[in-house]
């Protein structure tokens, strides 16, 4: 299941803004790899004044980080399209351009990640997976679904 991290520098972030990112980048997930939304989890940090160098100096520019660990095994066509999107999400909810915003993308192995207290499914198994949880679990999950 996805957990993205948003980092963001030089400057503040809103919380209806994190509301709409955290809504968009759910979605963005949701749409282009077919997972539930209930499994998107979105964070957000800040980044402290005078905390964020590149090339050795201080950056001074409005700065925003993306940072998606998402199960492995879905194509690369499916990867890119996911990476744009987000990109493309940021830009549209914040008042940053494109050389501000970076995205990156991790691909864990389904096996290596716990979570709802169970080992994930493979992509694409996810109904399997579901089917065996406990009603009470079921019932949390559901109500996360948009």
């Amino acid at each position: 299941m996805p957990t993205y991290t948003v980092t963001n520098s030089n400057f503040n972030i809103s919380s209806k803004q994190q509301k709409k990112l955290a809504e968009g980048i759910t979605k963005v997930h949701n749409v282009v790899t077919g997972a539930n939304t209930y499994f998107a989890q979105v964070i957000f940090n800040k980044t402290k004044k005078n905390n964020h160098f590149m090339g050795g100096k201080k950056v001074k520019e409005p700065s925003m980080f993306l940072l998606g660990q998402i199960r492995a095994g879905r194509p690369k066509k499916t990867k890119d399209k996911l990476i744009l999107e987000l990109k493309n999400t940021l830009i549209k909810n914040t008042k940053l351009n494109e050389t501000q915003i970076w995205v990156y993308i991790i691909d864990l192995p389904a096996s290596q990640m716990i979570e709802y207290g169970t080992v994930l499914p493979v992509s694409g198994k996810e109904k399997l997976w579901f089917s065996k949880l406990s009603s009470k679990l079921k019932k949390k999950l559901s109500a996360l679904e948009k």
